[in-house]
């Protein structure tokens, strides 16, 4: 690829990555203003992100295999008119069930921008190199959960959140038009020759006992993230009282910190074994979730839990490279297939996560710090089984 080339190609797969934090970050600030406008509970507003969530796991394993039959370009361009219209759709319901239904599939639709660029990125890397891009793409997704927060919470200044969702049309057509500029990356010669070839990668792949506790590690190490996305906007905004706004701010900067520490891996890429990378980006999330639950059991200030919790969030961006970069580079062909089961891995156990860190009330971030704690735990143990043993 020639520097424009790559250029394009880097900030269109970033954006597409990016799907997930926008369609979620961005109204974080607005839970407690929905819930309000709905009349429901904490725990059925928290509901609309999983929604999202398990919109976005399944879509994934729909739209990895098509696209290893069909090649990138065409799931693409049908996600990104569905999700445009999921979001007009959400923007103008009414009720809370029909939220619920076009959050569902916005998260479908979306799905095929987060596991198709992956399996591009695939397409057009390997190695050190296939690793670089991968940190490349985490460095621009990073920006996503800083700018996200902070545009819905300005926006809530002029506007309710349906104003937040009518941003997310705009953002879909832009990532539509895109997408028709993009060239296909996955060549005809070396598409799989059936849709039944395609999701018959499934049961392959998670008979690879390495791929499998990749995708594990995934599994509870987002579980745990998601955690963090359902109950933090309740936890400074119910607990420690801050505005929508302030909140907004925090939670951007703490996506700054997910930002500097997706340079790590490019930066250590072909010098630092990624097994490495991995391994110290396990281990601090856990030190920092048994800290953070300690501080709500004694009832930490607001400084303390800012940063506790930034320690605990930031290691995010280096865990998804060097995992995605190890379970990738053993696939060929299968990418798509591969990266669909490392996404859904990602979202589903996040997607049942949210609705319980409310279940406690609103008011009460005990939920949150256990949950997050025991999807680390359960990372650092599929790591030494699975993953360590086996490198």
């Amino acid at each position: 690829m020639s520097p424009k080339q790559k250029l394009f190609l880097t900030v269109f797969l970033g954006i597409m990555t990016a799907m997930a934090p926008l369609s979620t970050d961005m109204y974080l600030p607005a839970l407690p203003e929905l819930g309000g406008d709905f009349g429901i509970s904490a725990s059925l507003t928290q509901l609309t992100l999983t929604m999202t969530m398990l919109g976005m796991a399944f879509g994934q394993i729909f739209m990895g295999p098509l696209s290893d039959r069909f090649g990138r370009k065409l799931p693409l361009l049908v996600g990104m008119i569905v999700f445009t219209a999921a979001s007009a759709g959400a923007c103008l319901s009414e009720n809370i069930t029909t939220f619920l239904v076009f959050r569902f599939l916005q998260g479908f639709s979306g799905a095929s921008g987060i596991v198709i660029a992956r399996a591009i990125a695939r397409d057009v890397a390997e190695g050190p190199e296939l690793t670089r891009f991968f940190a490349i793409l985490m460095l621009v997704n990073g920006l996503a959960p800083i700018a996200a927060p902070v545009i819905g919470g300005q926006i809530l200044r002029f506007t309710s959140w349906r104003g937040i969702f009518a941003l997310l049309v705009i953002v879909g057509i832009a990532q539509f038009v895109s997408t028709v500029i993009y060239r296909e990356t996955l060549k005809k010669e070396e598409r799989q020759q059936s849709i039944a070839k395609s999701f018959a990668k499934f049961p392959q792949l998670l008979r690879d006992r390495y791929f499998l506790g990749h995708c594990l590690l995934q599994l509870f190490f987002f579980g745990s993230f998601f955690s963090y996305i359902g109950g933090s906007s309740f936890v400074f905004q119910n607990v420690y009282h801050v505005s929508a706004q302030t909140y907004s701010l925090i939670f951007g900067g703490i996506g700054i910190g997910l930002l500097v520490a997706g340079t790590v891996p490019a930066h250590f890429a072909g010098r630092v074994p990624d097994e490495k990378l991995l391994s110290v980006s396990l281990r601090i999330p856990l030190v920092g979730a048994v800290l953070l639950l300690a501080g709500f059991l004694l009832h930490a200030p607001l400084l303390y839990t800012l940063l506790v919790l930034f320690v605990t969030i930031v290691p995010l961006s280096v865990m998804g490279t060097a995992s995605f970069s190890l379970a990738l580079s053993r696939q060929g062909k299968s990418a798509g297939s591969a990266s669909a089961l490392l996404g859904f891995s990602q979202m589903i156990l996040g997607g049942v996560m949210m609705p319980l860190t409310g279940i406690a009330g609103d008011s009460n971030p005990l939920p949150m710090a256990i949950l997050m704690l025991a999807g680390y735990v359960l990372s650092e143990i599929v790591y030494r089984a699975m993953i360590r043993s086996r490198v």
